[in-house]
């Protein structure tokens, strides 16, 4: 087996003292990378795999220090210099980490996360499209008695979904449209995989909790959120508000918010 040190994953973010993510207190870890491109998204730093620069458009002063190439190798894939810009308005979004070195970083605070009967959260993006790098955390967090959870939009095979819900102690899942074409239309994929793995996980006998967001005009009609119900069952449920401000990350990326410009053919 190859050793763990040679696995790597990518994070954007781990944030710690999380209450909404798992039983708790927990670590929540946002692995980058995300199949779905839903349009109300509020993490869009989390939907490319790959390492992005963010840039604060709001304070740049269009002064052209970053437009200047270096020998920086860590900013050769950018094709300028991360460091050039005088007010420091350039960051790179996602950091590449080995097993070890995201156990070790996430066990410092292993006594707390035991004593408040919390634990670690797998978020993104999606943590299912780094299925080897999330098992093999799962297990080394399992072996330290460490409360671990997913949070997974669903949309895997069926073989990957299992595997990983069978490692984790929690899975939540979110169910956000239940009509195919909608879920095309809004989101950029079929849902098949995603209901197919909500029925297994409904029968599992897995802990799980599912997820909608409300996303106004789309998410939150009467009819969606009773098919969702229809599905689910008698599993828990939770309703997440609309973030208002969803959109404030996109221009950081040069890129723009897709539900604003839709809003008045969906309200």
């Amino acid at each position: 087996m190859t050793n763990v040190i040679f696995h790597t994953g990518v994070i954007f973010d781990i944030k710690e003292f999380a209450l909404h993510d798992g039983p708790g207190v927990r670590t929540t870890v946002f692995f980058k990378g995300c199949p779905l491109r839903c349009v109300w998204c509020h993490n869009p730093e989390g939907l490319s795999p790959k390492l992005q620069l963010m840039t604060k458009e709001s304070s740049c002063k269009k002064c052209g220090s970053c437009a200047v190439s270096c020998s920086h190798e860590e900013c050769q894939p950018f094709g300028r210099c991360i460091y050039a810009c005088p007010d420091a308005l350039i960051s790179v979004c996602g950091r590449e980490m080995t097993c070890d070195e995201l156990f070790d970083r996430l066990m410092k605070d292993a006594g707390f996360l035991r004593e408040s009967e919390g634990g670690i959260t797998f978020s993104g993006g999606e943590p299912l499209m780094q299925p080897e790098f999330l098992a093999k955390m799962l297990d080394r967090l399992r072996e330290a008695d460490i409360h671990t959870a997913i949070e997974t939009c669903g949309y895997a095979r069926p073989e990957i979904f299992r595997e990983i819900a069978g490692k984790t102690d929690l899975v939540i899942m979110d169910l956000k449209l239940a009509d195919e074409e909608l879920h095309r239309k809004y989101t950029g994929v079929s849902n098949r995989w995603i209901l197919e793995n909500a029925a297994w996980l409904k029968e599992s006998g897995k802990a799980h909790i599912f997820r909608t967001p409300l996303i106004p005009g789309i998410t939150d009609t009467e009819e969606n959120l009773a098919a969702i119900k229809a599905i689910i069952g008698d599993s828990e449920h939770e309703l997440l508000p609309y973030n208002e401000l969803a959109g404030a990350k996109y221009p950081m990326l040069g890129e723009t918010y897709r539900y604003d410009q839709m809003k008045g053919s969906v309200l």
